[in-house]
């Protein structure tokens, strides 16, 4: 991951073009660096053509004065002089290299380890470290990756250098828009000084209204023939763009540099004080957090790991020689909204791309393609595939929430004309599962039962039937039923063969917890209409999971019973609509695209958010049916559902949800999907599970059998695990304090613990009470789950050991 030391500063040296002098001017920089007394390091990652025309051994050969302090290295180099990715092949073709060419992550992984070698070996008094690409921006690595995406993981501060020919000023503006997009820090502009051209007027005062750092130098002279003469002629040329008295232009850059260094580093390590006494968070208690050292830092984030600042002691040496900053997992899926990964290229381009074409367009009697196209995907080809046909566009998940209740009751409240009173229509309830959540707006909590989300304006609107839940206790599938129905039951739970048959929900439905089941909710509701209870409008569910809550899950043939019991006309004499919450759950966060065909019923509205637009920014949609649609469908305005948020439909949001679509639609099919499937079906079962998980049963099975362990189950990319604590519930530190140790770096152990760029890695996560849960993004890499895994497993291990 990213890197940065106090005492080696670290520039990335990216070039507008092939042949604009990235070799000559990074020559110039880092001879001004050891003129300063600094240990310079030059890192050429890949290099092509003949030795003697390589550009370490330019850097040797002009090191200056200082060259004692210059330490210069290639690590990977080939003998053809073509791009990296086609000199590679070559390599191999001609048995020159009986290797093929090393994946981006070991390429990227080589170089960090360079860089930290140098770091630990750096003395006291500091040093530069230059990192000098090939070609231009987008030109290919070994693998073919572009080197703005290749190099992304490492993350650091950048120097471009601008192209000074013809056409130069489109290619060093395009350059510079290409690294700002993938998140660089592009610290300094350089090219040379063409008075032909003179690209560096254009570009000087373009950059700066931009706050960038523009420097243009003399250019080189002509190479010579004589290579006596041509050393001569260079070193006399250097000689003078870097003079011993280290005054001139690229000094002063040298000097920018060294600021930009030093700006960061303090801008980081004043962060946590400045958020203590300015941020409000969600979720926190701030009595609980009063140390600096309890605030999270990120300075960036790629794939599934955030890169955070680790604050020196005050104590430490100023050559401390290892990063500042850490990889850390993100092992919440940033809120659930992760699918793959941080920082994705393509769907970074795709909110850019929209942003220019639009901006944000109103949407009411409008339309524009990228909400168009995602409104029919969802309903035709999506989740809504069969039973919706319209698609509402809101701000998150809880405005979705908010839009679909305010759709099922009113629909109802239509269907029904005449049983309401208009006092009445007011208490209108919804029938639900306790331990519901459906988001923060004062309308989504109405719809949960009274708890510690809830505010003073709370006013529970319903009945919320206790349910069964599944999980894996003691190695065994189990469904544990609550009093109300186990005393039906003649037991508290129920053991299952496997995990596959609990979700088969089609082949228990004429079973006797079906039966049970049935009579139970029937039963309840009845009561409820005869006693005078709440007037029931709706059904809203979280299905098979409710997050918030717990991480409960919830018998999929319980849910599947209830939407059953509130369509039938035996109890209501019309249907009660049916909210499928799956802000959450939906999108394949379980597995599934939706949880319809797991359960075999279709809501009438669902509600989707969070994987939606890939984790990259807010966006809701709420689907609902024929049905519900038309019962605000006439000629007159006040029927309409009159609902909306500034920000409905923002094309960047929908450009960006239909990016993540298509990518999910490949993820689906992949190898990874495919084995993750075979690991969860039963043997000599031949249909693949419709239960399956990327965590490994073998290892939810076991942890579910630990001493301090109550239950643990697994989902798609769902980890819970469940702690022993006899004060369980929200307010409960128990599972918080048992996995204390795994939010820190593994150690050394770089084989189990390796992060993209090869450095051990410490876990973010977040509990619920005595609730631990962990969550992957939808491409996460099997290496990276099976070491959290095995950090898991041996931090509850010693807890047990130790109890």
């Amino acid at each position: 991951m990213s890197h940065l030391y106090k005492n080696l500063r670290i520039h990335q040296v990216f070039g507008a073009n092939t042949d604009v002098g990235k070799t000559i001017i990074t020559t110039a920089l880092v001879r001004a660096s050891a003129l300063k007394q600094k240990n310079v390091f030059y890192l050429k990652p890949v290099s092509t053509g003949a030795l003697l025309d390589a550009d370490d051994e330019h850097i040797k050969r002009h090191a200056g004065p200082y060259k004692n302090l210059v330490h210069t290295k290639c690590l990977f180099r080939y003998d053809d002089p073509v791009s990296p990715h086609l000199a590679v092949k070559l390599a191999t073709a001609d048995g020159k290299n009986a290797v093929s060419a090393p994946s981006d992550e070991t390429f990227v992984n080589t170089i960090a380890h360079y860089i930290r070698g140098r770091a630990a070996a750096l003395s006291s008094q500091g040093g530069h470290m230059y990192v000098e690409t090939a070609g231009g921006v987008h030109s290919p690595t070994l693998m073919g990756t572009t080197q703005a995406d290749s190099y992304r993981p490492l993350f650091l501060p950048t120097i471009l250098i601008g192209d000074s020919k013809l056409g130069g000023i489109s290619s060093t503006i395009s350059s510079y828009e290409s690294l700002l997009l993938r998140g660089y820090i592009v610290d300094a502009i350089v090219l040379f000084r063409d008075n032909y051209y003179q690209n560096w007027e254009y570009l000087t005062p373009y950059f700066a209204e931009r706050g960038v750092h523009v420097k243009a130098i003399d250019s080189p002279p002509s190479r010579l023939n004589d290579a006596a003469e041509n050393f001569a002629l260079t070193e006399e040329y250097y000689t003078k763009l870097v003079p011993q008295s280290l005054d001139g232009d690229i000094s002063e850059t040298v000097q920018h540099l060294d600021d930009c260094h030093t700006r960061r580093l303090d801008e980081l390590d004043s962060m946590p004080r400045r958020t203590l006494d300015t941020v409000w968070w969600p979720f926190v208690q701030h009595g609980l957090v009063t140390s600096e050292q309890d605030v999270t830092v990120i300075d960036s984030a790629w794939s599934d790991f955030f890169s955070i600042y680790d604050s020196p002691p005050k104590t430490a040496p100023p050559s401390n020689p290892t990063s500042l900053l850490k990889p850390q997992l993100d092992g919440s899926a940033s809120w659930w909204t992760q699918t793959l990964g941080h920082s994705h290229p393509s769907l970074a381009l795709a909110a850019a791309n929209a942003a220019g074409r639009y901006g944000h367009v109103m949407f009411p009697q409008a339309t524009h393609l990228p909400a168009l196209k995602l409104a029919e995907r969802l309903v035709y080809d999506g989740p809504g595939k069969g039973w919706a046909s319209r698609a509402f566009f809101s701000d998150n998940g809880s405005t979705a929430m908010e839009v679909a209740l305010k759709m099922a009751l009113r629909s109802f409240s239509i269907e029904t004309e005449g049983t309401f009173e208009p006092s009445a229509k007011k208490d209108m309830g919804i029938i639900g599962l306790k331990g519901s959540y459906h988001g923060d707006t004062i309308g989504a909590m109405d719809a949960s039962e009274e708890g510690v989300y809830t505010c003073e304006w709370h006013q529970a609107r319903g009945y919320w039937f206790d349910p069964p839940t599944v999980s894996i206790q003691k190695g065994r599938v189990n469904i544990s039923l609550p009093p109300s129905i186990a005393g039906l039951f003649g037991s508290t739970s129920e053991t299952m063969e496997s995990l596959s048959h609990v979700y088969d929900v089609e082949s228990r439905l004429n079973t006797l917890l079906a039966t049970i089941y049935r009579e139970h909710i029937e039963r309840t509701l009845q009561g409820l209409l005869e006693n005078g209870g709440p007037g029931l409008a709706a059904l809203v569910l979280e299905p098979l999971v409710m997050g918030a809550g717990g991480m409960i899950f919830v018998d999929p043939l319980f849910q599947r019973i209830m939407v059953e019991v509130v369509r039938d006309s035996k109890i209501f004499q019309s249907p009660l609509p049916v909210i499928f919450d799956e802000v959450f759950v939906g999108l394949y966060r379980l597995g599934h695209q939706s949880s319809g065909p797991l359960l075999g019923v279709n809501p009438d509205i669902s509600v989707y958010a969070k994987i939606l637009t890939g984790g990259l920014l807010p966006l809701g949609v709420t689907l609902a049916s024929d049905r519900i649609f038309q019962a605000f469908y006439s000629t007159n305005k006040t029927d309409a559902l009159l609902h909306g948020h500034s920000y409905t439909a923002h094309a960047v949001g929908c450009q960006v949800a239909n990016t993540t679509l298509d990518t999910l639609g490949e993820l689906v099919e992949s190898a990874a999907w495919t084995e993750a499937r075979r690991k969860w079906t039963p043997q000599g079962q031949e249909a693949q599970s419709s239960a399956w998980s990327f965590w490994d049963p073998n290892f939810v099975e076991s942890i579910s059998c630990l001493d301090t362990i109550s239950e643990a189950m697994a989902l798609g990319t769902v980890l819970v695990i469940k702690f022993k604590d006899t004060d369980a519930g929200y307010a409960s530190h128990s599972a918080q304090n048992v996995l204390q140790s795994i939010k820190n770096s593994a150690g050394d152990d770089q084989t189990l613990s390796a992060a993209p760029g090869g450095a051990p890695f410490g876990i973010h996560y977040r509990t619920l009470g005595n609730v631990a849960y962990f969550m992957t993004s939808l491409n996460t890499q099997q290496a990276t789950i099976d070491s959290v895994e095995n950090r898991i497993w041996d931090s509850l291990s010693n807890t047990t050991r130790t109890s």
